[in-house]
């Protein structure tokens, strides 16, 4: 099972539901098996963190993973999620934005 996804590590997102609908972030860490995606600053818990060797223990702020299906790619010029389509351009694979069909 190879999951291929239109979002890659570095992308702006914005997140589509939930309970940070409407924020954005940068994607941080992909997880093609699980279908997911950690993105800076969204889908923050508490964590009780055990001490460890080289840092100490207590409740930490951490970024969980969030469903590929609840994030949608951040327009800035639209300032809205758009879709992400494929061009081929003198043989090499190029990501447009589906409703300006501009380059990504």
């Amino acid at each position: 099972m190879n999951n291929k996804f239109k979002l890659k590590k570095g992308d702006e997102v914005i997140v589509l539901v939930g309970k940070d609908k409407g924020k954005t972030g940068k994607i941080v860490k992909m997880l093609p098996k699980v279908m997911k995606a950690v993105v800076s600053e969204i889908n923050k818990v508490k964590k009780n963190q055990k001490p460890d060797n080289n840092q100490p223990g207590g409740i930490v702020d951490k970024e969980m993973p969030i469903h590929i299906s609840n994030l949608s790619f951040y327009d800035p010029l639209s300032k809205k999620g758009v879709r992400i389509g494929y061009k081929l351009d003198k043989n090499k694979k190029i990501r447009i934005n589906k409703s300006s069909g501009k380059e990504i």
